[in-house]
């Protein structure tokens, strides 16, 4: 045997790939979900590996404050990343519950124009799992449009607790975050700047 001479062809399928499906590209359903700590966090990952990628980035939080001036945000603005908060705050510090549904909603249809304008590969819609579990949006109903309207390359990510059994089973990549430990709720420990915002 002359070492260097043989050549290996792999003939076996990888693992989890149908045999009789070749690998292809398509843009992903990615759903950040579960009740731990770092849904945006993995999310903001994503955005910053694609954005190396000199691909075009961008995304809508549902809920943070729309004059929000959060860490994450100050670093996309850096890089030229649009990720924009549309909401009011929380809604367990929401003043009236009818404005928060009603800028979540008008984010829903922002989100919906830019995701079919073309001018991105990754769109974030960052807690948006609130708007189904709250019942302001119907899961069923926003699942068709997704097929119907997401570009077929367009990677989608969607974040929040409690995602919809029909949201995760149409996705084509689920994570979720499962709390181990957190420092304030073990330790009363606040959130910190560069950490938590």
């Amino acid at each position: 045997m002359q070492y260097g001479t043989e050549r290996t062809i792999m003939t076996d399928t990888p693992a989890g790939m149908p045999p009789t499906q070749p690998p292809r590209h398509k843009g992903l359903l990615i759903v950040n979900t579960g009740n731990g700590k770092g849904k945006t966090t993995a999310a903001l990952g994503i955005l910053l590996r694609a954005r190396g990628r000199k691909m075009r980035v961008g995304g809508i939080q549902f809920f943070k404050h729309e004059h929000a001036n959060f860490g994450e945000l100050r670093a996309l603005r850096e890089l030229g990343v649009e990720l924009t908060p549309m909401g009011d705050g929380w809604t367990w510090t929401s003043r009236d519950l009818d404005e928060t549904q009603a800028k979540a909603l008008h984010g829903w249809a922002t989100a919906q124009q830019k995701i079919v304008s073309g001018a991105y590969d990754v769109f974030l819609l960052d807690e948006f799992t609130y708007l189904l579990s709250f019942g302001w949006l119907a899961t069923s109903e926003v699942l068709a449009w997704i097929t119907a309207h997401k570009p077929p390359m367009l990677h989608l990510i969607i974040t929040g607790r409690d995602a919809p059994e029909a949201l995760i089973a149409a996705a084509d990549l689920v994570t979720e975050m499962r709390e181990v430990k957190h420092p304030f709720n073990q330790q009363g420990i606040k959130a910190q700047k560069g950490i938590e915002f």
